[in-house]
């Protein structure tokens, strides 16, 4: 390929990642170890809350009486599309049985994991977003308990927005702890929850680390790491446009990589000069965490043309991929590597951040090349069955016994051979490996 790098990112989304996993294993065990008094211990200390942990019924109508109805309104709209959207996709999946061979019937069944630990962070931004994103697909699945932990604000708790959008969606209880000792809480059926069959959820490195520690014992969504987002925009692009929502997301956090591919050289040029301009005028949280991620970790790429663009973004698999070039068609077909695809200036990522519908919960750090995001589906076990006839069971014995000597595991072609000499007795079989 012929790039050119007219902006070459400083570092990259792990270069500044501190050693966390001795940290995270060591609370992990200590809570695991002490139950619920060591998980408060450890809220005191990183949460610095000492109210209720497991929200009641009186404390979430007290937040949701705290939210304006216009938001109420607005997350009311999110979660509608959310499910919609969590509806589609769950019809997507459904029982089947097929005959294999005449007499032997094999099939799929779809089963909702029992219990959902839901992660929602609220410590610099309150993201009633992904308790939106979360709760509402645990909950189409069909999961029996959901439960949500979120890190409260001291003297105050957890976000009445967050408390809200949770409850509307279907949390079954809503725990005022975050961290690690909030992940620890719901993996261990800490204070009355059952353990968690399956955790979910953004969250920050330790949040991360702990669900990439205690995968295995229960499932994870995916260890997510920053949030990255890539633009593909060709010359019919607004580059204020393309300016904007590089910045949009590059205020996630001061490690979260933005990259804008083109074959345009003015486009680039004059998005490159826009970006810092409205980064300023932005508050002061965000301004410092888009300043840092613009000057260390974005990157503006010069292409000779839209196949070596798409083949580039390929390659940078990025979690979020906005496409403002003409013949959309062409990049909806073509495009292979991406956690969520955004096609037209009419939508935008924080259109799918909040309230569009398809989840926002996605693979980072490259890992769409092998895995998409939160989904319906994340929740569902998919497992299998068979049931035969003895007549079908025979050359099905037969192989299967063949095949287990060849492989040297006598004790599995046992198992046929004594169904072959029960269903089919005096009859001589050829039970030997196979030639």
């Amino acid at each position: 390929m012929t790039r050119d790098y007219l902006k070459k990112a400083k570092k990259t989304a792990t270069s500044d990642a501190a050693d966390v996993r001795a940290t995270v294993q060591a609370i992990l065990d200590d809570i695991e170890a002490g139950g619920d008094a060591k998980a408060l211990e450890y809220a005191a200390r990183f949460d610095r809350y000492d109210g209720d942990t497991v929200l009641t019924d009186a404390a979430i109508q007290a937040a949701v009486a705290q939210v304006p109805d216009t938001l109420k309104r607005d997350i009311q709209f999110a979660h509608r599309n959310v499910r919609t959207f969590a509806e589609a996709q769950k019809g997507t999946l459904q029982d089947i049985e097929v005959e294999v061979i005449p007499g032997l019937v094999a099939g799929q069944k779809t089963i909702p994991v029992e219990a959902a630990g839901c992660y929602v962070p609220g410590g610099r931004y309150s993201h009633v977003a992904s308790a939106i994103m979360t709760v509402t697909t645990a909950k189409v699945a069909g999961c029996g308990h959901i439960a949500v932990a979120s890190p409260p604000r001291p003297g105050v708790g957890i976000a009445p927005a967050i408390v809200y959008a949770a409850h509307l969606c279907g949390a079954d209880r809503i725990l005022a702890m975050g961290g690690v000792q909030g992940v620890a809480a719901m993996t261990f059926g800490l204070f009355g929850l059952p353990p968690a069959n399956i955790l979910v959820g953004p969250g920050n490195q330790f949040v991360a680390e702990a669900k990439r520690i205690l995968f295995g014992r229960v499932g994870i969504d995916m260890v997510a790491g920053p949030t990255d987002s890539l633009i593909l925009a060709d010359r019919s692009a607004d580059p204020e446009i393309v300016a904007v929502d590089l910045v949009s997301q590059a205020e996630h956090g001061y490690n979260s990589p933005v990259w804008l591919v083109t074959d345009d050289r003015d486009l680039a040029e004059t998005a490159m000069a826009r970006v810092p301009q409205l980064i300023e005028d932005l508050p002061e949280t965000n301004r410092d965490n888009a300043r840092a991620a613009w000057a260390d970790y974005a990157e503006v790429i010069l292409c000779a043309d839209r196949d070596e663009m798409a083949a580039t973004s390929d390659e940078y698999a990025p979690e979020h991929l906005t496409v403002l070039a003409r013949d959309l068609d062409w990049w909806r077909y073509r495009l292979r590597c991406y956690g969520s695809l955004f096609l037209g200036e009419e939508t935008t990522v924080s259109f799918g951040d909040k309230a569009a519908g398809p989840n926002h919960v996605l693979p980072t750090g490259r890992a769409a090349t092998y895995t998409g995001g939160l989904s319906v589906h994340k929740y569902m076990k998919i497992v299998t069955w068979q049931r035969s006839t003895r007549e079908a069971a025979r050359d099905v014995a037969l192989a299967t016994a063949r095949i287990s000597r060849l492989e040297g595991m006598e004790a599995h072609a046992r198992a046929a051979d004594i169904r072959l000499a029960k269903f089919f007795p005096g009859e001589n079989f050829d039970l030997s490996a196979a030639d």
